[in-house]
């Protein structure tokens, strides 16, 4: 297999390079999540100007075409730079449920606005009671001759503090765990009887718990066949997993890199501490989980566009599975190599400590997905 990139990819590449390492310092960050909208507008409309959200969607739509593999060249670059904006809610999850679910006419008004950046979406699809399974849905949504009416409660929506649009798992008939049932809803945040209540997550990003109390949808504000939606829920969702997992891996190369740096540096007895056998095997073994996540971050990337399979599906389970087991040992490893400081609110390791943790648990943490792999192993 040719891992070489294209020129055009490359291109790709060094252009999200220079735009976060320009643009996005760790004090720059920090002062973006203490805003009111915890990112930088500012930077989500250059990413806009440069067409970078508009990569993974077709070009008749307004995009590039791009595969997943171009969307795993910039999430890690994102991922080295910390980057507090929604892509992979905004532009992935929920731009992708439009490109397969949306009829011409919501493609058309809809899509180019997320591809240039007008309008930032995110995705509510998480209760307080589902643990990472989509089809656990209590928010109920009930249809009349106007169109629908929501009510119930999603929990960490990411990015929704300021999204233009949500898009909003409901049920729509059977009970709370069927597999069939649920349907597909955009509400206005700003709509009558939508409360969020914001807060800012452990990494640093925000996000909010959205209520809705009989909040009206029109028909023209429905994705795709009502009760018949789950499966297009895991498939984007299966996307969202692999360019999560290369986001993953640009913030753990970046540990990895600021870990060899301290122990080239940091004087002990006379002698770089590096110099020690045991801290270099401890290095060495923050490579070898790199590497071993390099490689199921790439081909994640590989298959996230393939049609829909269970194969598809068994590869992105273990994908996010050696991924997240990756990124907590090399959390873990590089602040006990670095000490007292790896944890300094100043020193960029901590918030890629604090990122990777918090990317083990979005979409599923690791025993989620490794009961998933075995599942999926049963069926084939």
């Amino acid at each position: 297999m040719n891992f070489n990139l294209t020129e055009e990819q490359q291109m790709l590449q060094d252009t999200a390079t220079r735009l976060v390492r320009d643009g996005y310092s760790l004090e720059a960050r920090e002062q973006h999540s203490r805003s009111e909208e915890g990112f930088s507008r500012a930077f989500w409309q250059q990413l806009g100007e440069l067409g970078l959200t508009a990569v993974p969607f077709p070009e008749a739509l307004g995009g590039f075409g791009g595969s997943g593999v171009e969307t795993m060249l910039m999430m890690a670059e994102f991922g080295r730079g910390l980057c507090l904006e929604p892509y992979v809610q905004s532009v992935i999850y929920a731009g992708g449920l439009i490109t397969q679910l949306g009829n011409p006419s919501q493609q058309r008004d809809w899509l180019p606005r997320v591809a240039s950046a007008q309008w930032l979406l995110t995705v509510a699809f998480e209760e307080a009671q589902s643990h990472y399974h989509l089809n656990d849905v209590q928010t109920r949504a009930e249809r009349d001759a106007e169109g629908w009416t929501l009510t119930g409660r999603k929990a960490v929506v990411i990015g929704g503090h300021q999204a233009d649009l949500i898009l909003v798992s409901a049920r729509v008939s059977g009970e709370s765990r069927d597999e069939h049932g649920i349907g597909l809803f955009l509400i206005d945040p700003q709509a009558v009887g939508v409360e969020r209540r914001s807060y800012q997550t452990v990494d640093g990003h925000k996000g909010c718990d959205l209520y809705l109390s009989k909040v009206r949808v029109a028909n023209d504000h429905v994705l795709g066949e009502p009760g018949q939606v789950l499966a297009a829920l895991r498939y984007q969702q299966g996307r969202a997993i692999a360019a999560q997992c290369a986001e993953a891996l640009g913030s753990m190369e970046e540990a990895c890199r600021l870990t060899l740096d301290y122990l080239k540096t940091r004087q002990q007895f006379g002698m770089p501490i590096g110099q020690f056998q045991v801290l270099q095997h401890r290095m060495v073994d923050m490579r070898t989980e790199l590497e071993q996540a390099t490689s199921m971050a790439i081909l994640a990337a590989c298959c996230a566009d393939q049609v829909d399979s269970t194969e598809r599906s068994r590869t992105l389970a273990a994908a996010k599975f050696i991924v997240t087991r990756a990124a907590r040992s090399i959390a873990e490893q590089a602040i006990q190599l670095h000490g007292a400081i790896g944890m300094t609110w100043e020193y960029a390791l901590g918030h890629h400590a604090k990122r990777l943790v918090m990317l083990s648990h979005q979409f599923g943490d690791d025993d989620h997905h490794l009961k998933a792999y075995s599942t999926l192993l049963d069926v084939a």
